[in-house]
């Protein structure tokens, strides 16, 4: 069963193209407007639907960090650590697959809790 649901996923090339191309508008956007908001450099963001956001200039601890915006604002992100024990300390995950509305209203909170 699950063999012929992956294949008929396949066949979804209208749903799959206009998910494609939400996700390019929410990383330009991102990319445009993460830097206003204190998170300027970031590892090439070319191959997935997340931006990994250096936050060395607000903390040296990105497990701390992800949870402080999970309770006090209710940004969700994904520490650094997750993904490199070295120095993933200093960086953060932020996931664009969501709408364009959730974006822009996650800019908005962090704008406003990191000024």
């Amino acid at each position: 069963l699950s063999q012929h649901a992956a294949i008929a996923a396949f066949d979804a090339v209208d749903e799959l193209e206009t998910h494609k191309h939400m996700y390019a508008r929410n990383r330009e956007m991102l990319l445009n407007e993460l830097p206003g908001v204190g998170f300027s450099e970031f590892t090439p963001v070319d191959g997935a639907f997340y931006v990994y956001a250096d936050v060395a200039r607000f903390t040296n601890d990105s497990f701390e960090f992800a949870g402080k915006m999970l309770r006090e604002i209710g940004v969700a992100t994904t520490p650094g650590a997750d993904f490199d024990a070295e120095l993933g300390h200093r960086f953060i995950r932020m996931s664009f697959a969501g709408s364009e509305d959730q974006m822009l209203e996650a800019v908005k909170r962090l704008r406003t809790w990191l000024s």
